[in-house]
């Protein structure tokens, strides 16, 4: 079934606004953003898709082919989290409502090809596209960095995700075939090409996360109490230099203090090793980061941990990592190019052997 025949049959008419967001792979640069430091992440050829058409009343009528069921309604006004998917909707007019944007009902028809839960930022392209659709359905003066921005504050303000602005940035700004570099205490942005002779190649362990769970909101609470003993206002105010200082923290806020600054650093030498098309120095990072994210920032998970260890069996790959905030979710090899989705192939089979679970892999590369 067709997204355009989906809102039809549903809402007995056609949208009128149509918009779309992809998710993203964070390259490197885990856990950084929200502590105001570097990421390096580009987006993938899988997206959220929004149609919409505008009421003349006050109600706000959502049905997700994602999530099946009946169609949702609320009215503007009267949003309240529900701890559910409508959230990233109702968080959306709210954000736009608080900035004095006038706002009618509309009908929203949402469809998405981002797994959910797999890391991959499935709920900042839902957010991106909803609020591309409603710049475009009432003319809001928002730019595409506003977008990102505001796509935070629903995540932050209204879902209860104490996520950074990479997701949001990406989903709005990023270019196919490009990492984005970014720094996140300024927002200030570089597109990077994705070398022709190498590939990404994404697989989904299939244990689902939630950023509004506990977990990842304790990380980031972690990161706070560090740069309160530290007396700084974020861990981007520490480099290497400082790590006597860090490693003079008591647990666990020494490792989630050092993961912090030592992946600040691989993501500079990400970017040194992408302009300079070294992919054997870039898969290094890639699995160096993972050892941190594993030890110093555990998020990771035995899921995770089959995955990686079948990536770096395959011959043609460079090196791999968890991406995504952790808890589950995906990992990303990166393979030489035109070897992508057979080594992705079998590391799958080979994880279902281990673990009953199926999964398929996702490319992608500079030619995406």
């Amino acid at each position: 079934m067709q997204p355009m025949q989906s809102f039809q049959q549903i809402f007995g008419t056609v949208p009128t606004v149509e918009a779309e967001a992809p998710g993203r792979v964070n390259l490197i640069g885990e856990h950084t953003d929200y502590n105001g430091g570097f990421v390096l992440p580009m987006p993938i050829p899988r997206t959220c898709r929004v149609q919409l058409r505008l009421r003349n009343d006050d109600r706000v009528h959502v049905w997700s082919a994602n999530q099946g069921g009946s169609v949702r309604e609320y009215r503007l006004g009267q949003e309240e989290p529900l701890a559910d998917w409508l959230d990233y909707v109702q968080g959306c007019t709210t954000v736009l409502r608080k900035l004095g944007h006038p706002l009618s009902g509309f009908e929203v028809h949402i469809a998405s090809e981002v797994p959910l839960g797999s890391g991959l930022s499935s709920s900042a392209a839902l957010d991106i596209a909803l609020l591309r659709a409603l710049r475009s359905a009432f003319g809001i003066p928002i730019s595409d960095l506003d977008l990102a921005r505001l796509g935070q504050r629903v995540e932050n303000e209204f879902v209860g995700a104490r996520v950074g602005i990479m997701d949001p940035l990406v989903a709005s700004v990023g270019r196919p075939g490009h990492a984005l570099f970014v720094d996140t205490r300024d927002l200030t942005c570089r597109q990077i090409p994705f070398p022709e002779r190498g590939e990404i190649v994404v697989l989904d362990s299939g244990v689902r996360h939630r950023h509004s769970a506990g977990d990842y909101n304790t990380r980031r609470s972690e990161c706070e109490e560090a740069c309160r003993r530290l007396g700084i206002s974020q861990l981007r105010d520490m480099t290497p230099k400082d790590l006597d200082r860090i490693e003079a923290l008591p647990e666990p806020f020494r490792r989630r203090a050092r993961h912090v600054v030592t992946e600040n650093q691989r993501v500079l030498g990400a970017v040194a090793a992408l302009e300079a098309g070294d992919l054997s120095a870039l898969g290094r990072l890639f699995d160096d980061s993972h050892v941190s994210q594993r030890d110093d920032y555990q998020v990771s998970v035995p899921e995770i941990e089959v995955l990686v260890a079948l990536a770096h069996v395959e011959s043609g790959v460079w090196g791999c990592r968890l991406t995504g905030g952790g808890f589950g979710g995906s990992i990303l090899v990166l393979t030489q190019a035109g070897q992508g989705e057979a080594i992705g192939r079998r590391i799958a089979e080979a994880y279902g052997r281990n673990t009953g679970r199926q999964i398929v892999p996702l490319v992608v590369g500079r030619s995406a």
